[in-house]
């Protein structure tokens, strides 16, 4: 049913959903269908997720609205039982759309509260006017406005889920007084902060937030994944926990998250310490692209079972378990080169143990500084990967995240297996294939040795997980 509610017209924001598919899938609370679109209750001014528990409305009651914004300025406040804000952003076009993919990555992480949309546009490679043009042919609104709802639901995230006072929130939110928090929110959802605070619980001690998404997700796969990579002090697999620290280079935050699933919730649930509120927003979003929390798989997994060969490897609900940042990424790329993983987790452990910074029985991740200053003899590797390390990090210290992990290739010792695994899980991008990659070979050699991999596209970069984990 998902397919069909695609091609009813889903993948264009300004036709209509088809109401026969969009009532089955609400009467069933069907959780594959969650973020695909809203419902809206003409009675009660109200508008919910497929998924909420509440009395199903008589069809003649509802209407249907592919994004929670549209359903807004319709005049419909969010629905408080089943929060409309912490619906996964599980947009069906998405990988498809690899630069809008990557400009709502960044909106989400606060892009347009640092820069102007000139810049964004720049960072992306594209001009300002085309970049409009995408915003508008796929969600039908400018970027400035997605970026201030995006804003809003997540504050309404902390006022249901944290303990934070309010001007806390604001400033988590992006919003540079409550003057102007206040009134955003009330314009976007109809309602005041203070009616969603009223009913919030938390501990000023620890931010706990749920993170939803849309089944199916393999948790032990992805545990297996990490518990094979895992850089102590670092990062800990323990039971069913993932966890690991993490900083933003160049502003001095720094904290660390944990992940656990919620029994059949479709959710994870995240303990987040952080040293500067102002980028919560920022990492909530890297976290949740982290874990991959935004991929419509079943959609990807039918589309990848087209293949006979790769059909018998697939495991439902694989996801791409992420990196942090593309820094770290680049660096574990680099380490990687040619050796096994066993080999890139030793040399990783003992950059981390000499040039990372403690903090209690913690350790973060070198700043690019830090590398860029090192003689690096902790690494038992050739001196000229050294030297390419020590340059990759003088060329993040000079342009940081505002270039893409392609310019790379103009770095000596960087090549596209390098470029491509940060791509792969330091950005998140969909459609990446390995091609060099001897696992990969070998995979491939086992289902189809004359394999097409543009009939897998755009989502190769599952693919590839798929490949790999078969030969585990």
């Amino acid at each position: 049913m998902a397919n069909s509610l695609a091609s009813s017209g889903y993948n264009n924001p300004m036709t209509a959903l088809n109401p026969t598919l969009c009532r089955k899938a609400r009467l069933a609370r069907d959780a594959r269908y969650d973020g695909l679109f809203f419902v809206a209750v003409k009675t009660t001014g109200i508008f919910c997720r497929p998924v909420c528990p509440a009395v199903a409305p008589k069809e003649e009651n509802v209407e249907y609205f592919p994004q929670a914004q549209q359903a807004a300025q319709a005049g419909y406040r969010p629905c408080f039982r089943c929060r409309p804000d912490s619906a996964p952003d599980s947009w069906a076009w998405l990988g498809t759309e690899t630069t809008l993919q990557r400009a709502l990555q960044l909106i989400d992480a606060g892009a347009l509260e640092e820069q102007s949309l000139p810049v964004l546009a720049e960072r992306l490679g594209i001009g300002e006017r085309y970049l409009r043009k995408l915003f508008d042919e796929h969600l039908g609104i400018s970027p400035k406005t997605y970026a201030l709802f995006r804003q809003v639901m997540f504050a309404k995230q902390l006022l249901h889920e944290s303990a934070l006072p309010i001007s806390q929130v604001a400033v988590a939110a992006g919003f540079g007084s409550v003057r102007r928090f206040n009134d955003a929110f009330r314009k976007q959802l109809n309602i005041k902060p203070s009616d969603v605070r009223r009913g919030a619980k938390g501990d000023d001690a620890a931010l706990t937030l749920r993170l939803n998404y849309r089944p199916p997700l393999n948790w032990s796969a992805m545990l297996k994944f990490w518990a094979a990579r895992t850089v102590a002090p670092m990062e800990w697999v323990e039971g069913n926990r993932y966890g690991r620290t993490f900083t933003w280079p160049g502003s001095g935050t720094r904290g660390w998250f944990e992940v656990t699933p919620i029994d059949n919730n479709h959710a994870l649930r995240l303990r987040l310490w952080i040293n500067q509120p102002a980028l919560l927003r920022k990492t909530v979003a890297a976290v949740r692209r982290l874990l991959d929390l935004d991929s419509d798989v079943a959609t990807i997994e039918k589309h990848l079972g087209k293949h006979p060969g790769l059909r018998r490897l697939l495991t439902p609900g694989l996801r791409i378990p992420g990196i942090w940042h593309p820094f770290e990424a680049g660096v574990r790329a680099i380490l990687g080169q040619q050796v096994s993983v066993a080999a890139a987790r030793t040399h990783v452990t003992r950059l981390v143990d000499v040039l990372g910074e403690a903090q209690d029985d913690r350790r973060f991740f070198p700043m690019p500084a830090a590398v860029a200053a090192d003689e690096l003899a902790m690494l038992k590797i050739p001196q000229r990967r050294r030297e390419t390390l020590r340059v990759f990090a003088r060329w993040y210290l000079q342009h940081g995240d505002n270039r893409t992990p392609d310019e790379w290739l103009a770095i000596k010792g960087i090549g596209p297996w390098t470029v491509d695994y940060a791509k792969l899980r330091g950005t998140g991008e969909p459609d990446i294939w390995l091609a060099s990659d001897l696992g990969i070979q070998k995979a491939l050699a086992a289902i189809d040795p004359d394999f097409n991999s543009d009939t897998l596209s755009p989502w190769r970069s599952y693919a590839t997980f798929h490949l790999w984990n078969s030969l585990s």
